[in-house]
């Protein structure tokens, strides 16, 4: 098991106290991926920050990799969260005055586990993988928005996380290029032997993951 969550709770406190997450639980293993869906507000990406550990400030209990995130400090959990989950989001975020290649080397530059050598020859091997080795030298902001996603998600797996955590990845492409990032994660959960959670409004993604998972009002629906 990669993820487990247990009653997780969760509240906001402005302007008044309400409760956004009520009670949720799920654990996702390796090789999986698993869709969370539902309509604008009912907790999917509440839940995607607190399951990628950018948001702590919940009740429950969150294990990743073995590891009970609640126990760890700031710095500690930055650390873990280099080491161990990578993040695709809706808009790419690649840096545009570095070329494809820098921007995936880049978490891995910063991580410092391995020389410069190293992780150039890993970056250009997930180009590969993602079929944009031919890319590698260009500028990111001259490729298309399928591509963009495609080296976002070369980047995501350069640190080898357990879990990657992907929010809307699909949400500003069209329909072609929407399958073809599915199957690239799909695809990636079962060679490498990763969890993958995903958080969608696309019913193509969550009627063709492992498992789906459909969230109404906070709570997932049984």
């Amino acid at each position: 098991m990669i993820l487990e969550a247990g009653h997780i709770n969760k509240y906001f406190l402005e302007p008044e106290k309400h409760q956004v997450l009520k009670d949720v639980s799920l654990s996702i293993s390796e090789g999986e991926l698993v869709s969370v869906y539902g309509e604008s507000g009912s907790g999917k990406s509440t839940l995607l920050y607190i399951l990628s550990t950018l948001d702590t400030d919940f009740e429950g209990k969150l294990y990743i990799y073995n590891q009970d995130i609640k126990n760890l400090g700031s710095s500690a959990l930055t650390d873990f969260r280099n080491k161990h989950i990578g993040f695709v989001y809706q808009f790419h975020y690649l840096l545009p005055e570095f070329s494809v290649l820098q921007n995936v080397m880049l978490p891995a530059m910063k991580l410092s586990q391995k020389s410069k050598e190293e992780i150039k020859e890993n970056a250009l091997s997930l180009l590969d993988e993602v079929g944009m080795i031919a890319f590698a030298k260009r500028p990111s902001y001259q490729l298309s928005g399928g591509q963009q996603q495609r080296v976002a998600i070369a980047r995501a797996l350069i640190n080898d996380p357990s879990l990657i955590v992907a929010d809307e990845p699909t949400g500003n492409l069209d329909q072609k290029n929407s399958e073809l990032i599915f199957e690239l994660l799909k695809e990636i959960a079962g060679s490498r032997n990763k969890a993958v959670v995903i958080a969608t409004h696309d019913s193509k993604i969550y009627q063709n993951s492992h498992c789906s998972i459909e969230m109404i009002d906070g709570s997932i629906r049984l």
